[in-house]
């Protein structure tokens, strides 16, 4: 019996909160700073050649006027560096450039994906404190296979690669998005990997079904909701679509102290639970740690998914940690 079965190309990401520039590109240049992210993400341990996710990314503005003076989190006099006074007084971004990269690694089992991407957008305020943002990126994927992993023992799997080493697909890359942000809230929209480019691992030895790579639709929204002056609440949710899979929701919520400490907990539909701590250092780094726990079958072979994220914050200038991504 032969069964079909579909999935997402690009990877999935828990903590996207803290970094939606990884799917959406019209956040390059959102803050006062640049901002650099590294995420490592081991899926499914437990399983062997189970997904494994790595990537980099570095943006930053240009020419943004808006470098308000901003105590942080560690102050001498422990105010709180976000209360209600700080929200009360935030304005829309002043109209600037953003320019950013993204190096993205995944492997699959025999499956290698790699992209590098160059982004770019530009920020305009539309009303005092509502702004909207546009982006695209441009770059490569190369999606490799290790056909010397799909041999077993005596047993060849598939014999149109058989013998064929590591097969190369080399293609080009685009994405875009919209994001509009304000103090209170947030509502991007992107598409990544517009570019639906055929891919063949035969090398022509054989007659073969062509795969193929398929855009990726995201909706993004979140709303801050303050609890007291030293906590803030961010329920968000992300949609995504790629067809022909069912569309996929994840609901989350972040609770915040100040802007030192961070605790946070998501529910993706039919899939499973995350939970998500961090913690802001000294400034200029920040760091967070997310567990998911599948409700599925998988559930009964796998030790869940970790995933760390690791950032950092470099000329910085008034405020030194998000104002606007979250």
């Amino acid at each position: 019996m032969v069964k079909a079965s579909f999935g997402q190309q690009k990877p999935h990401y828990t903590q996207y909160l803290f970094n939606q520039f990884i799917i959406n590109p019209a956040l390059t240049g959102i803050e006062n700073y640049t901002d650099i992210e590294l995420s490592h993400r081991r899926q499914w341990v437990g399983f062997q050649d189970a997904p494994v996710t790595s990537y980099f990314t570095i943006h930053t503005p240009i020419k943004k006027r808006d470098n308000r003076t901003t105590p942080t989190s560690f102050t001498s006099n422990s105010k709180n560096p976000r209360n209600s006074d700080f929200w009360d007084e935030y304005t829309a971004s002043a109209p600037h450039h953003g320019v950013g990269m993204q190096i993205i690694n995944d492997v699959t089992g025999p499956i290698n994906r790699f992209s590098a991407n160059l982004s770019y957008a530009y920020h305009v305020g539309l009303t005092y404190k509502t702004s909207l943002s546009a982006g695209f990126g441009v770059g490569v994927n190369n999606i490799s296979i290790n056909a010397n992993k799909l041999i077993f023992g005596d047993i060849t799997i598939d014999p149109s690669v058989y013998g064929s080493g590591q097969i190369d697909n080399i293609k080009p890359d685009m994405n875009a998005g919209l994001f509009l942000y304000s103090a209170d809230y947030f509502v991007g929209f992107s598409a990544l990997q517009i570019i639906p480019e055929k891919i063949e691992f035969a090398d022509g030895l054989v007659n073969t079904v062509q795969g193929k790579q398929v855009p990726h639709f995201f909706m993004s929204a979140g709303y801050r909701l303050s609890a007291g002056d030293d906590f803030n609440l961010t329920p968000s949710i992300l949609l995504k679509y790629i067809n022909p899979t069912p569309i996929q929701l994840d609901i989350n919520a972040k609770l915040q102290y100040r802007d030192l400490l961070w605790l946070g907990a998501g529910l993706r539909i039919k899939e499973g639970f995350s939970g998500l701590v961090g913690v802001n250092i000294a400034h200029a780094v920040h760091v967070s740690y997310a567990y998911d726990f599948s409700t599925s079958e998988i559930n009964n072979f796998s030790k869940g998914t970790h995933e760390i994220l690791l950032g950092f914050v470099l000329g910085k200038s008034g405020d030194t940690c998000p104002r606007n991504n979250w």
